[in-house]
């Protein structure tokens, strides 16, 4: 009888299944340990060729569909970074509009500082010192998103790799599963 090539993968991906699972080890209730498996399986899997393939295309789902998840993750996570890196560059154009306000005044200009719902007086130089330190921080955590983006984008990158070769192994798994021999 001959094989066609879809069987004979059929096969060899069997003897892996059953082979897999044969070689685990198990505790015994006499020895109260683990011992190889050898010594207390009693018989290797006996799966047909198509229930092998049904076991497999459900294994490969499942694992689909959590790397599916963890893809999700990583856009949502990607979008909050986003999100984030944004409103700092609001907040650092806001900052450089009143650092160039606070260049064009004199020593005479009175310069007040909002906390809370009350105005208190400040010192023009403190005023300065204080938008150039904040427009530091901000530029620092701009750059520390960015780094946050560059990583979330190469993981990205990797996981829609995972994901395109496990839907190529589904497809394949689908058309063994629709071509397979016997009945389950």
């Amino acid at each position: 009888m001959r094989q066609t090539r879809a069987s004979r993968a059929v096969s060899s991906q069997h003897s892996l299944f059953t082979s897999w699972f044969t070689n685990t080890e198990r505790r015994t209730p006499e020895r109260g340990g683990r011992v190889p498996s050898r010594v207390c399986n009693p018989a290797p899997l006996s799966l047909s060729p198509r229930s092998f393939v049904l076991v497999m295309a459900e294994l490969i789902q499942k694992k689909l569909q959590g790397e599916v998840e963890k893809y999700q993750q990583l856009q949502k996570d990607l979008s909050k970074s986003m999100s984030g890196r944004q409103k700092l560059e609001a907040q650092l154009t806001e900052n450089n509009i009143v650092k160039e306000e606070l260049a064009l005044l004199d020593g005479s200009n009175v310069v007040f500082k909002l906390l809370g719902p009350v105005l208190v007086k400040q010192e023009l130089g403190e005023a300065r010192a204080t938008v150039g330190k904040r427009l530091d921080y901000i530029t620092a955590e701009i750059k520390r998103y960015e780094s946050q983006l560059r990583e979330l984008e190469r993981q990205s990158e990797q996981q829609r790799e995972t994901l395109a070769q496990l839907q190529q192994e589904f497809q394949r798994a689908q058309a063994a599963k629709a071509g397979a021999p016997g009945k389950a």
